[in-house]
């Protein structure tokens, strides 16, 4: 099994390469998507459903929680393949990785992960934040960069400059679909020959 997280920080393109990962027909497991619930559940804002959870359970706690979600996707896609069924990749992949805590997680759970690093400016990020209008954005540049700042104090910096790939987004959605396409197409070519 195959895992490849991807990091960077709000309107960088995440959802992006989750998308195209999943037109390559590869599961994909997103950390907002554990804040996210439990903030529904407790009525907190997403970014304070963050800082709680770490606090709580400690900095592996939203990890934790992937690395079970991807094990329990691997286990039933196993349980598929042994009734016949077409057999899905053994690649996953994890989005919204924050911190270098939740990356030596998943390092001791899947052998060989792997990081994407989508990087893009300010600027553009802002208004793609804009764009999309999602619950937990917003349209405030005080707000957004107060978010940044909240990010970046969980580690996301080290663990971009740390990052296997490092893949720029300025231009058009279309290149960065071409090049993450061309790195996942790679990555799955060399987990079916070990």
């Amino acid at each position: 099994m195959k895992v490849i997280g991807v990091t960077g920080l709000p309107g960088s393109g995440k959802s992006v390469v989750s998308r195209v990962a999943k037109n390559l027909k590869i599961p994909v497991v997103r950390m907002g998507d554990v804040i996210r619930n439990e903030a529904k559940k407790r009525n907190l804002t997403s970014g304070e459903m963050a800082v709680k959870l770490r606090e709580e359970y400690g900095e592996f706690v939203v990890a934790e929680r992937c690395v079970s979600t991807v094990k329990r996707l691997d286990k039933n896609r196993k349980k598929a393949k042994d009734k016949g069924s077409n057999s899905r990749p053994r690649i996953y992949m994890i989005e919204g990785i924050r911190s270098p805590y939740e990356v030596e997680i998943f390092e001791k759970n899947f052998r060989d992960f792997k990081v994407i690093a989508v990087h893009s400016t300010p600027k553009t990020r802002f208004k793609r934040v804009q764009k999309r209008n999602r619950a937990d954005d917003s349209g405030k540049v005080s707000e957004f960069q107060r978010r940044d700042k909240r990010e970046l104090k969980f580690g996301i910096g080290d663990v971009i400059a740390t990052a296997d790939y490092m893949v720029v987004n300025e231009g058009p959605a279309k290149k960065l679909k071409s090049v993450v396409r061309g790195i996942l197409k790679n990555e799955m070519q060399n987990d079916s020959q070990s």
